[in-house]
């Protein structure tokens, strides 16, 4: 893979790289793998999310389904519609809140089909740790709400407020969030950590996992000596804050992953960690720190637990694909666009493919969501009521 770095690339990634061995060596010669992707992703300044590149779209590291249509966030507006009448009618502000809304399509294309259903949102409140990105996400929303002549309020919170009372959304939130690496050896799982020798970055084990972190499958499982895989407490933690600070209504995320069963398949030998840059996948993480994204998959099924003990009413996990067509996003293809006209529905018809193939994004992402107190905003409703959830719950 060749990929030209200009002086300035270079530099960057080496610096940080710099702070990372000083890190490293005033831990005792060993630091955590959390610990180097949340250097390596938002250390101040430097970090991917954190130094001001360009990350998302043809010309970034990365696209996500907001990118490729205003189909994706079309669709979302099934599920949410229910929850903001129900809103509505009990004289609650309707408002969603969006963690990390990269470039602010997806707040665009869910705020022009809410107008189009003529529905006006009261606020729509987005929580972003890059100001970069923040600075992108106001540019492009501002110039949205004033195409629409909309009335809803938008702004930028630095963390969620709690009693939430609302709709959470989060598209490839919990993939950037740091996990730990672990590597099953002579019978145990020990830390996967970051040392630092001979000016390189380099995996080091560390010390054996305590049993009480471990899920279940990694405890009764059979595992080939060095297999390696992830731990997610950090995710699993910020999914319970999540879970505690909504007093009621719906959270919904999109992100690759996959249940307990597969993701700790004894045949995937080296977990699911990936470096991006410039739409290359790279296998090393430690490949230009602070130039490359860091991601790892999901793991649904702890995610739900962790959700289920902050007292939500139910959870639910179907793939992308199968979201999306029962959120009717082909009636909304076929409203926008013409079937007839080649030059109008091909681009729509594109973008579905990508959406909805098991060979693209269909199967690999899934959409999860939880509800909290809904039967209070919606009597008689359940989560699995809401469209785009109405099908097999794969939990």
């Amino acid at each position: 893979m060749d990929i030209t770095l200009t002086s300035l690339e270079t530099e960057h990634s080496e610096l940080l790289k710099a702070k990372i061995a000083s890190q490293i060596a005033s831990q005792g010669g060993w630091i955590p793998f959390s610990r180097y992707m949340e250097m390596a992703l938002y250390e101040p300044g430097m970090g991917y999310y954190s130094a001001g590149a360009h990350k998302l779209g043809s010309g970034g590291d990365f696209t996500t389904a907001p990118e490729l249509s205003p189909l994706f966030g079309a669709a979302i507006c099934s599920t949410l519609i229910p929850i903001l009448e129900g809103l509505q009618a009990q004289g609650l502000p309707t408002q969603i809140l969006e963690f990390g809304a990269g470039t602010g399509k997806l707040a665009s294309s869910i705020l022009t089909r809410l107008q189009d259903l003529d529905f006006t949102l009261d606020c729509y409140g987005i929580v972003e740790i890059s100001p970069d990105l923040a600075q992108r996400q106001q540019e492009h929303i501002s110039k949205t709400i004033a195409h629409l002549h909309s009335q809803t309020q938008c702004h930028w919170l630095s963390e969620l407020p709690k009693d939430f009372k609302g709709i959470i959304l989060a598209n490839e939130v919990l993939d950037a969030i740091p996990c730990d690496v672990i590597i099953y050896h002579n019978g145990f799982w020990h830390w996967h950590g970051v040392s630092f020798e001979n000016n390189k970055l380099i995996w080091k084990t560390g010390d054996p996992v305590t049993q009480e972190l471990l899920p279940k499958s990694l405890i009764h499982g059979s595992f080939s000596d060095g297999y390696i895989t992830e731990l997610h407490t950090p995710a699993n933690a910020w999914i319970r804050q999540v879970a505690s600070h909504l007093h009621s209504g719906l959270f919904l995320t999109f992100d690759y992953g996959f249940p307990e069963n597969e993701y700790y398949h004894p045949q995937r030998l080296e977990g699911t960690l990936m470096a991006h840059h410039r739409h290359h996948a790279i296998q090393d993480p430690f490949h230009l720190p602070g130039l490359c994204d860091l991601t790892s998959h999901v793991e649904w099924s702890q995610i739900a637990r962790n959700a289920l003990a902050e007292n939500v009413d139910d959870v639910y996990l179907t793939n992308q694909a199968a979201y999306l067509l029962d959120a009717g996003i082909g009636d909304i293809a076929l409203e926008i666009g013409d079937p007839s006209n080649p030059e109008i529905f091909l681009p729509i018809s594109n973008a579905l493919q990508k959406l909805l193939s098991e060979a693209e994004m269909g199967e690999l992402f899934k959409a999860f969501a939880f509800s909290k107190n809904l039967d209070q905003l919606l009597p008689g409703y359940v989560l699995e009521d809401l469209p785009g959830l109405r099908g097999r719950n794969r939990l």
